[in-house]
Formats: structure tokens, sequence, C-alpha cells
């Protein structure tokens, strides 16, 4: 029943034999897919597809060939989830509506507002243009739009406009076994290696052996130490926030860099270095190390990757406080030239295409502060970042 599904695979030239074909049928009676579209999905690519780099092929294939399928549940009368129904208060403007909304003012009135919204309100609001609610224009709240406002309980954002967000966030650490996609990242990281032969002498030097055996007339045995990469480098991951969207290819990141090289130490923070970073995503509030004991603990000869979106609002950088989980008394911009004054060998992988980066300030902010070397998250942005180490 799956011809037609195999033979559009082939007409959109990706390598499948009638051994895959064979294979799926073999799983599908093991019963491996169950009745699930989204289980069939996953087990049709295991079988046919070989190389990432088909897989954007194979999802627009199957897509057409199975459209409009999908999984219905044993129970049709399912109860709408009381989330879903309270988004209705959400407010949403045209374009055009959103253009005659002004922001309250800069960074210090803004922060000076709530302050006082704070300090008058006593119950919940809901729409309006001033007190701290939902659903409205005010500056301050969620689910509302405003151009320049502080974001308060909302889930994730929608417009993108808020210049600060207390919210109290919960992250998982990424996945250093993760294979699909890695081997690519394997090849392009290598370029960076340096190999050196330090340590104890363990490995049989058979030029020399032979060498010193025939000179001697007896076998002597030469060792040398075991030849590695010396090269030695520190990873900054951004987490959470607008890099939930990034996590599988970081994830593939981090698992080909923990293969490649064995001098390697990783650090998490949220959208900007400040004075603080960590190991952990689920202590990162109670466990974490100081961004100065890391400056003073690596040496000036380690290279430095970062790994973001660099998206965020420009007070993040550019001013204390601009923190989205805490009250920083320094810039993110302080702490990030202190990195750069130390590692002279820095670049920043960026998971956005690069054709998106002049639309947000942020990231044009980020790309000057690291002199221009920030590259797409893609083999070839990884390659031209590694050439970037190298000089």
């Amino acid at each position: 029943m799956f011809i037609d599904f195999f033979y559009a695979l082939r007409d959109a030239r990706l390598p499948v034999s009638i051994k895959e074909y064979l294979t799926l049928l073999e799983a599908l009676k093991a019963g491996c897919a169950s009745y699930k579209v989204d289980d069939f999905y996953y087990l049709s690519r295991a079988a046919f597809i070989k190389d990432e780099k088909n897989l954007d092929k194979f999802d627009r294939v199957f897509a057409k060939v199975f459209e409009g399928i999908e999984f219905i549940a044993d129970d049709p009368s399912a109860d709408i989830p009381e989330e879903w129904l309270r988004k209705m208060a959400e407010l949403y403007l045209t374009p055009e509506e959103m253009a005659e909304i002004e922001a309250l003012g800069d960074w210090d009135e803004i922060m000076e507002t709530l302050k006082k919204r704070l300090e008058e309100q006593k119950e919940r609001h809901e729409g309006g243009n001033k007190w701290i609610g939902t659903g409205g224009k005010s500056p301050f709240g969620a689910y509302g739009y405003n151009p320049a406002g502080v974001r308060i309980g909302q889930k994730e954002g929608r417009h993108g406009r808020a210049i600060k967000v207390w919210d109290k966030r919960e992250y998982r650490n990424l996945d250093d076994s993760v294979e699909l996609g890695t081997r690519n990242i394997k090849v392009a990281l290598r370029k960076l290696r340096q190999f050196a032969r330090t340590g104890e002498p363990e490995v049989l030097d058979i030029d020399n052996t032979i060498r010193a055996t025939a000179h001697k007339g007896y076998l002597d045995l030469k060792m040398i130490p075991e030849r590695h990469n010396a090269v030695k480098v520190l990873i900054f991951f951004d987490i959470g926030g607008s890099m939930d969207s990034h996590i599988r290819v970081c994830e593939e990141l981090f698992s080909a860099a923990r293969t490649e090289f064995k001098h390697l130490e990783f650090f998490y923070f949220h959208n900007c270095l400040y004075e603080r970073v960590w190991k952990d995503n689920r202590r990162r509030h109670n466990e974490y190390l100081s961004t100065m004991d890391v400056l003073h603990t690596y040496p000036h000869d380690y290279k430095v990757i970062f790994v973001g979106d660099a998206s965020m609002s420009p007070y993040e950088i550019l001013y204390p406080g601009g923190s989205v989980e805490h009250w920083n008394e320094e810039s993110g911009e302080v702490w990030m030239r202190r990195l750069l004054d130390v590692y002279s060998k820095a670049i920043w992988l960026n998971p956005i295409p690069e054709t998106h980066w002049g639309y947000s300030q942020s990231t044009e902010i980020m790309k000057n502060l690291m002199e221009g070397r920030m590259f797409p998250l893609t083999i070839a942005g990884i390659d031209g970042a590694i050439k970037e180490l190298k000089r």
C-alpha cells in the first residue's frame, strides 16, 4: 500500500532502493509504528534517509503523499483546555493600529513608571492603557501590545517588542549524546584541531625502534607520547526564550564538540553574558559560577565560541538592570568586553539566517561587539568561524 510513497521518493531523486522499502514493511509488520502518523513518519524516515541533507526533501514528499491524514483520538469529545479559552483575551491589532500606539519613553522612564504602578495598583486589571494587566495597550503586562514595555507573566513573546521580561523560566540542559546531524559538524570542527605529543610515552615509535634496533643489534623499543588534539575551547550556550526553537541544532553542535575536543569546557547564559554563568539549567539560580572566576581559571590561549541568536532587547546589552532574570549591576556590554580582552580568539555562532540579522537591533549591537566575528550556525558558517579562530 506504500508503493506510491516509494515512487514519490524516487521521483524526488532521493537515494532509496527496494532494500529500504522492504525494511520499512518488515518494521510495520513488527508493529514498530502502531497506528499513528507521527510514528510512521519517524519510522519511514529512519528506513529511507541515510544523509541529513535529504531530510528536508523527504519531509516535502511525505507531506505531499500523506496530505490531510492525521491521528484522531479515541475520544472525540475531549475538553478544550482552559488555557486556550484564556488566550481569547489576548489583544490583536492591525499593523496600522500598532503604529498609532506611542512608547512611554526611554528605559529610565519606563522603569520608574512601573515602580509607581506596583505601588498604586491593588487588583487585577484586564485591557486598558495604564495598569499592569492583560490584553491591553499598557506598557506593563501580558498578551497586549506596546512598542516598548515590560512583559510580565506571559509564557513567550508575541511581538518581540518588550524591553524587559519578568518571568520565572525553566530550561533543560542540552543533550550531548545527540547523533543525528552531527557528522558534518564534526568534519567542520576537525579543521580547528592542532595536534601535539605531550604526556607520558605510551605509543610505540616504529621508525625509531627499527633504526635503534638495527644500530645496536638487538631489539630496542622506542616509545613516544600519544598524539592528541591540543586545542582548548570554551563554549557559551545561550539557553531558553527565543533559543528554544534552536535546541536541536545546538545539541548537534554540543555533541560534535564533545567528541572532537579533549580540552572543552561549556557554560550556559541567557541572552547576554553577565556576572555569572552556570552548568546545570535546573539549578542555575542556586549553583552558578562567577564569570570573573571563569576568566581567571582558563588561560588566554583558550578559543571561545558563543552560540546564541542575539535576539533580545538592546537594553539587555547596553544598560545595568537590563537582564530579564536578575538585576545586573553592570551592563552585558561591559562583561562581553572583559571576556574579549582576555580571549582574542572568539567567535559567535548564530542559528538565525544571516539575511535576517539586519532586522534585529540587538544582533547588530552584538555583532559589533564581536568586531564582526559572527557567523551563521550552518556548516558553511562553522567553516568560516574555524578559519577565523585559526588566524
